[in-house]
């Protein structure tokens, strides 16, 4: 039994909860009679809302995010009508900010903003049985210093399996309008001893997946350069992911970065755009010189995974200029590149481009944009599309040398467009797709559509697939004298060789 239950559904089982772990390290005396539950939003709402009212809450609270914020509304529902006494505290960004993504009538109380300080108020009064007093909470940005760390709450189950959610700082100084994080415009930071020395517990209780949530980890580089010490001086193999800003990287993180072993850092760079008149309107700073020069460096000199991202459907920007985009950021750089469409979050700026770019958007999360003055629904569509399969065949890794095929030297926006096209046609689906299946169509694309060879599409189809070990050569190839069958042919003889000679 627990007086206080603080939950949330999670995107998947793999993920964690730092907020949760954040509002129960400071609900101080609470804490004794308070508990946290997580779930997944694959899992049952009815199943969720038994096991949450088995263990007798007098008060639930759940955080509320795009990825869940339909089905909180349905669970909000079911635990009302099997519970009407259980107070309901909500808490997220999903409703902290207007227009609310959620009908907030099941809940007794909002709080809006950062909850640490609030919910613990809010619990106190309530556990003591005082009168209901406001529905919603606006919680101001809190002195980070005086926080308690969640860290400690993190179980052995997560530690084990799960991602370690972690931040040295809260807030983010630029002012990209599409981001939530830009309300924040002043960059708070974590004490660095204390956040160090738990970093230090949870590596000594077995943490080697740290996943950071600063939006501009390379902001302050003295704190961190001090966290990429931290991490370099532990021994392999762990894995570090950082969101960090293209512009800013001066030769003392250089110096730190090439240390990182392979596999063991990830590096998530938001590009969104590389035209600058489309950067200038929606706040978004640009040197393209400097991300040029610093994703090069990356790339050369570092060991680290690099994950760029680009947004379809920002105000001003056609599909040309995005097509450009990709193909200047294709031309510099092999790294993942992540297509997102335009998502308006409530509470951002990017509204006041509405009229004037006559933006529409959807009112179910995520909210992505529907149409605007340069790109209908149709073409949104398309995009969505287009990166779901760039997902699959360029991002996945699957077909490093293949996807060259597609453009072969040419556009690789236009090109790229077009294979989507013919797969969505020619398949039907965009999602789901077995990897031999896939194989499959990219073969067919390029032969029958391009007019390539087929050995030789064969022959870099097969490469590709059979680089991973255990792997089986899909069937549509068996046909063919592929090379990668010849060099292993080459290798058993060799090793044959070496045999009889010890014999």
């Amino acid at each position: 039994m627990s007086r206080v239950v603080l939950t949330t559904l999670n995107a998947r089982y793999s993920h964690t909860s730092i907020a949760l772990r954040y509002l129960y390290a400071n609900l101080h005396e609470i804490k004794l009679d308070a508990t946290i539950v997580e779930f997944a939003i694959k899992e049952e709402n009815e199943l969720i809302a038994q096991s949450l009212l088995e263990l007798k809450p007098e008060i639930i609270g759940i955080g509320v995010y795009i990825w869940n914020a339909s089905k909180i509304e349905q669970l909000l529902t079911i635990l009302k009508d099997k519970a009407p006494e259980v107070i309901i505290i909500l808490g997220g960004p999903e409703v902290s900010y207007t227009p609310y993504r959620i009908n907030i009538d099941k809940a007794d109380y909002i709080i809006q903003g950062e909850g640490e300080d609030a919910l613990y108020n809010l619990c106190k009064r309530l556990l003591n049985k005082e009168k209901r007093q406001e529905l919603i909470y606006k919680s101001t940005p809190l002195d980070v210093k005086n926080i308690l760390l969640p860290y400690d709450y993190y179980n052995d189950e997560d530690i084990a399996n799960r991602h370690i959610y972690v931040e040295a700082s809260r807030g983010c100084p630029f002012l990209c309008e599409f981001c939530l994080s830009s309300i924040d415009k002043r960059v708070r930071y974590f004490d660095e001893d204390k956040f160090l020395e738990s970093l230090e517990r949870l590596w000594s209780r077995g943490a080697r997946n740290f996943r950071f949530i600063d939006r501009t980890f390379n902001l302050n580089i003295e704190y961190a350069n001090r966290l990429l010490d931290f991490f370099l001086l532990k021994e392999s193999p762990y894995f570090v992911h950082f969101e960090v800003i293209p512009e800013v990287f001066p030769e003392s993180l250089r110096s730190r970065l090439i240390q990182f072993p392979p596999t063991s850092l990830q590096l998530e760079i938001g590009i969104q755009t590389l035209d600058k008149t489309v950067a200038k309107n929606i706040s978004r700073p640009l040197n393209f010189r400097k991300i040029v020069e610093n994703i090069t460096f990356l790339q050369t000199d570092t060991k680290a995974h690099l994950h760029l991202d680009l947004i379809v459907g920002l105000p001003g920007e056609s599909l040309e200029q995005f097509g450009r985009n990709l193909d200047t950021l294709v031309s510099f750089s092999s790294a993942e590149i992540q297509i997102g469409i335009l998502k308006k979050l409530s509470g951002t700026r990017i509204n006041r481009h509405d009229e004037e770019y006559s933006m529409a958007y959807s009112h179910i999360p995520p909210y992505d944009i529907i149409s605007n003055n340069l790109l209908n629904v149709e073409t949104i569509d398309e995009m969505k599309v287009f990166a779901r399969y760039w997902d699959l065949c360029y991002n996945s890794g699957n077909f490093t040398h293949t996807v060259k095929l597609i453009w072969d030297e040419k556009s690789v926006f236009d090109n790229f467009r077009a294979f989507s096209k013919w797969v969505y046609e020619y398949s039907g689906k965009s999602t789901a797709f077995y990897l031999d299946t896939l194989a499959e169509y990219i073969f067919v694309y390029l032969t029958n559509i391009k007019n390539m060879q087929d050995l030789e599409v064969a022959n870099v189809i097969a490469d590709d697939i059979m680089k991973i070990k255990g792997r089986i050569l899909p069937k549509f190839l068996r046909g063919f004298d592929l090379n990668y069958k010849q060099q292993d042919a080459l290798k058993l003889d060799a090793s044959l060789k070496r045999q009889q000679k010890h014999m």
